[in-house]
């Protein structure tokens, strides 16, 4: 409780009082939740060594995926964040709004071409894979499939973050679309689960705890941060229902990272983009984070890293075309809002 308290105010401080903290030796770095979740966090242990060798301070501003891109963009004539983490197709977009510099971090080489932007703006720091959690407790086995989802039981006792705020909210409503094999097939489906959605959430990450109480049976999220989070919630599982076609499938879901246009300590923020994207830091993303490293030369054989290729077994891996997907996004939000409000 201490940490997630302590977490809240440097958010609240960060958010209040940015001008006012704008030392020089400070580095403010707007991140999508997940990634300071457990105890200890990969971002916490990162962060404090990051100081410990630089003596550069960091404030720390956490949000969904959508929110952290959207603050950036209203503070676009006057830049706070020198650093941004976020998902897709979120990170794709604050790259076409022009909010990002060209970068090339020190070990970019070590980076796959389809990990990083053809033009240098970001970066792929941590690989991660959309899912569900449910209550273990509550249900004795996860759902097998989607359809599962749409049973009676599931009323009012299923929620999932939002497609168009959260960047695992989007990937549910991409998903949906792969698995049902169409837009228009993946938005039916998800108009007869909105009979059982609780309601929308601009947050993923605090749906875990709600699914660990019992409050919901359901909800989603994503490898990475339901498994740091497991820990402080013993009673949820991830799983991977399966389509139509009886088949489970997810896709790579990195959190993307970037140096922001314009922002006040840009030097530093370099500084931290190579130090998270360093071999040390990410030797540790398995191990603390329970994600996937994406540099090349680092070959993770920790429990966690085993575990996690574990769950990911028998589940068909399919990649997005990225830029396809934020050139549609308006029209397949909307589109998501018109089918589950029924007109």
């Amino acid at each position: 409780m201490k940490k997630t308290v302590a977490v809240l105010a440097t958010c609240l401080l960060a958010a209040t009082a940015l001008p006012a903290l704008a030392a020089e030796g400070v580095v403010t770095i707007y991140a999508a939740d997940g990634l300071h979740d457990g105890d200890p966090s990969w971002f916490g242990n990162q962060f404090d060594a990051f100081t410990k060798a630089t003596g550069i301070k960091i404030q720390y501003v956490e949000a969904g995926s959508s929110g952290v891109v959207d603050r950036l963009a209203k503070e676009k004539s006057n830049t706070q964040a020198d650093v941004l983490v976020t998902l897709p197709p979120f990170m794709q977009k604050a790259a076409a709004d022009g909010l990002l510099a060209a970068y090339k971090p020190a070990g970019a080489d070590k980076i796959a071409d389809r990990d990083k932007d053809p033009k240098g703006r970001y970066y792929a720091m941590v690989n991660n894979y959309p899912n569900f959690i449910y209550n273990a407790e509550v249900l004795k086995a996860a759902p097998a499939t989607y359809e599962d989802l749409l049973d009676a039981k599931f009323k009012q006792k299923i929620q999932y973050s939002t497609p168009g705020q959260a960047g695992d909210g989007t990937a549910l409503m991409l998903q949906a679309f792969h698995a049902f094999g169409s837009k228009k097939k993946g938005l039916d489906y998800l108009k007869k689960l909105q009979v059982n959605n609780l309601g929308p959430s601009a947050s993923t990450g605090k749906l875990t705890a709600l699914v660990n109480k019992g409050e919901l049976y359901v909800a989603n999220g994503d490898l990475q941060m339901n498994m740091a989070q497991s820990a402080d919630n013993p009673n949820i599982k991830v799983f991977f229902p399966a389509g139509p076609d009886g088949k489970k499938s997810a896709f790579a879901l990195p959190y993307y990272i970037a140096v922001v246009k314009g922002g006040p300590h840009t030097d530093n923020g370099k500084k931290l983009v190579d130090f998270l994207l360093s071999a040390d830091a990410q030797k540790e993303i398995s191990s603390v984070a329970q994600g996937f490293p994406v540099r090349t030369d680092v070959k993770p054989d920790d429990a966690n890293f085993k575990k996690l290729n574990a769950m990911l077994e028998g589940v068909h891996i399919w990649s997005p075309d990225w830029t396809k997907v934020l050139d549609s996004l308006k029209e397949d939000v909307a589109a998501y809002n018109q089918a589950i409000s029924g007109n």
